[in-house]
């Protein structure tokens, strides 16, 4: 073969400074697209050879990476197809850039490297990010065939000649450029293999590695171990996603996820297989983490793969947003990856996806919780976050969720949504039809409000997470019908659920009037507003609440919920005083001095009964409490 020299046939500058401007920042995936086609040659072959197009030896396809730190190149060889010279004009020269001048024309307006690359089809080309001059050397598989040597030094042109190839495959040498020395350590290249190459579907080597094994015994009988060169094999070919659920058990699932996650200290409660190949193909793998009561951003986060490359852990836009919260494996060669995010959004395949995702995750929660509700149960601390968290963001999951999502109450017994209201619903039904829900945000601090209602006969839910602030408002909409949630220390309970029957006041208007004056100069505090109400006698002499509605949007406000005037706003409390109770006609029978002080010491008791009594308050009253014993 003569050598020719040529010109890459775009109608542009020199593209090759481009690609190393715009894509310096993410250069390291040159390695995952070079290892990728090594990949994806070494399947060719086995292919062909199934198909009775290829009669030899398939022999060992092992992927090999190397490197010479003083030669300053990195190699990628494959036992693959190989090419001839006609084919590496034809792929790396011409298809290769057949998107060229449109990429040249609208690279500016790409958000990332994976968008450039895939798009304009310059996956080889990403070699020229790192290196200065680039060379294949490659024998095809077809009888007779002469090797080919290409190489081009990051111009516009190339020089083909004969080869040195004397076995199938392809060998790609990088010459690495100063800026980019980083790649020539054997940590930066063994870290980039172990995220892109970790599940390649034909074994990746990376030089050797030093291992122990079994050699024999000592004198005293105890087992010896000698240091042992072996090949450095990087990847798992087969990991567990790609396999049938049916040939998977439980201590296999473990194992993988430790393989994943090897820093994990939690194994996951449980997990789903994903297998579908029409209308899309997808499989993988979805672990439930333990998901504490904090939303944070996870760790261990959903890796997608594409035939086994992995791609990324930004998954916002094929998962739904409250699926971010587990972790696992995604495999789909439809998901389009390398475009912009605004096409995946709109993407019918994502969709789909997405949708399909979905109704697995509702499907496999609803199968745990009708077989082992108990245990389902015994979980909930660990999975109860994520549940609400799809029923408030996703109405399809919320639809499945309704059926096994748990409400608990402060005797630590479970309820589905519909049994809870099958509970309450004859209870704690008001004088206008309305179902009450009682609710505690906090059962230590709020327990004397709880110890109120349970003593007429109520039933106290606990809301302590931190979305209940918002899933209070999804129970009030779909918890059933007429059904009103109010926090049990937001007013007396008899006015959380107000009765036909008519408490009569005890104390004349006059009397109302001193009342209301002695309080509030006992008080002497401009955020709190006394009231005197007609309770019972045997009620709490004084109640300091903070009004439902100012309370949940304040607490939005906190959580993100789009309430934000509302947390600006100071907190305004109601003092009930029970115009009913004995302690009111003492103080009103006292003399100022006395009457005031009796005022201040029950209302300080409403504050300590709320954690709301500290400082040198508290101490005023602790003084106080002696004197009057």
């Amino acid at each position: 073969m003569s050598t020719e020299k040529g010109t890459i046939s775009i109608h542009t500058e020199n593209i090759f400074p481009v690609i190393k401007k715009f894509l310096y920042s993410d250069n390291e995936i040159f390695l995952r697209e070079l290892v990728s086609n090594a990949v994806d040659a070494s399947q060719k072959i086995k292919r062909l050879s199934s198909l009775g197009q290829f009669s030899g030896e398939v022999g060992d396809l092992t992927v090999d990476v190397k490197f010479d730190e003083k030669a300053k190149t990195i190699t990628i060889s494959d036992n693959g197809i190989g090419m001839t010279a006609e084919e590496i004009k034809k792929y790396i020269n011409q298809i290769a850039f057949s998107g060229a001048t449109e990429f040249m024309e609208k690279f500016k307006e790409a958000n990332d490297a994976n968008e450039i690359i895939g798009r304009f089809g310059l996956g080889f080309y990403s070699a020229f990010m790192v290196a200065d001059k680039v060379e294949i050397e490659s024998l095809s598989y077809q009888e007779g065939a002469t090797p080919a040597h290409w190489t081009c030094d990051g111009s516009t042109s190339y020089e083909i000649s004969e080869g040195t190839r004397t076995t199938r495959g392809t060998d790609v040498i990088l010459h690495i450029n100063d800026d980019s020395a980083e790649f020539l350590e054997k940590s930066r290249l063994q870290n980039i293999l172990n995220k892109y190459a970790q599940f390649l579907p034909v074994p990746i080597r990376f030089g050797t590695k030093t291992t122990s094994e079994p050699d024999g015994e000592d004198e005293e009988g105890k087992p010896k171990y000698k240091s042992v060169e072996v090949d450095n094999i990087i990847n798992n070919t087969n990991p567990a996603w790609t396999k049938a659920p049916a040939d998977l058990k439980d201590e296999d699932y473990l194992a993988f996820y430790r393989e994943l996650y090897p820093h994990s200290m939690d194994e996951p409660l449980f997990w789903i297989h994903l297998n579908v190949d029409y209308p899309f193909n997808l499989t993988g793998i979805l672990y439930f983490p333990k998901i504490k009561n904090e939303l944070e951003i996870q760790r261990n986060k959903i890796k997608l793969y594409s035939r086994q490359v992995f791609i990324t852990d930004e998954v916002k836009d094929i998962v739904p947003e409250f699926l971010m919260l587990l972790h696992g494996v995604i495999d789909s060669p439809d998901i389009p990856l390398n475009v912009s995010r605004s096409f995946l959004q709109a993407d019918s395949n994502v969709k789909k996806i997405n949708n399909y995702i979905t109704k697995k995750v509702a499907d496999k929660l609803q199968e745990i919780f009708k077989a082992d509700r108990k245990g389902f149960e015994e979980k909930w601390n660990d999975i109860g976050l994520f549940i609400k968290y799809g029923i408030l963001s996703d109405d399809k999951f919320a639809e499945k969720a309704n059926e096994f999502c748990l409400i608990r109450n402060t005797s630590n017994e479970s309820f589905t949504i519909k049994e809870y209201y099958e509970k309450v619903r004859d209870i704690q039904i008001d004088k206008d039809g309305n179902i009450i829900y009682l609710y505690s945000s906090d059962p230590a601090q709020q327990d004397s409000f709880i110890s109120t209602a349970k003593a007429k006969g109520y039933d106290v839910l606990i809301l302590d997470g931190p979305l209940d602030s918002h899933f209070t408002g999804y129970l009030e909409q779909k918890g059933g019908e007429k059904v009103q949630l109010k926090r049990v220390d937001s007013d007396v309970i008899d006015k959380l659920i107000q009765k036909e029957e008519e408490i009569k006041l005890e104390l004349s208007e006059e009397e109302s009037k001193k009342t209301v004056d002695v309080f509030q100069k006992a008080i002497s505090r401009s955020d709190m507003n006394v009231q005197v109400e007609a309770l019972h006698a045997d009620d709490l002499p004084v109640s300091v609440t903070l009004d439902e509605f100012m309370r949940r949007m304040k607490d939005m406000a906190k959580t993100g919920g789009g309430m934000g005037f509302y947390g600006t706003l100071p907190d305004n409390y109601k003092v009930s005083v029970n115009g009913n109770h004995p302690l009111i006609k003492r103080i009103l029978s006292s003399s100022e001095e006395e009457s005031e002080k009796l005022a201040k010491q029950a209302f300080d008791l409403a504050l300590l009964s709320r954690g709301l009594l500290t400082g040198a308050d508290l101490t005023s009253f602790v003084k106080r409490s002696v004197e009057l014993i």
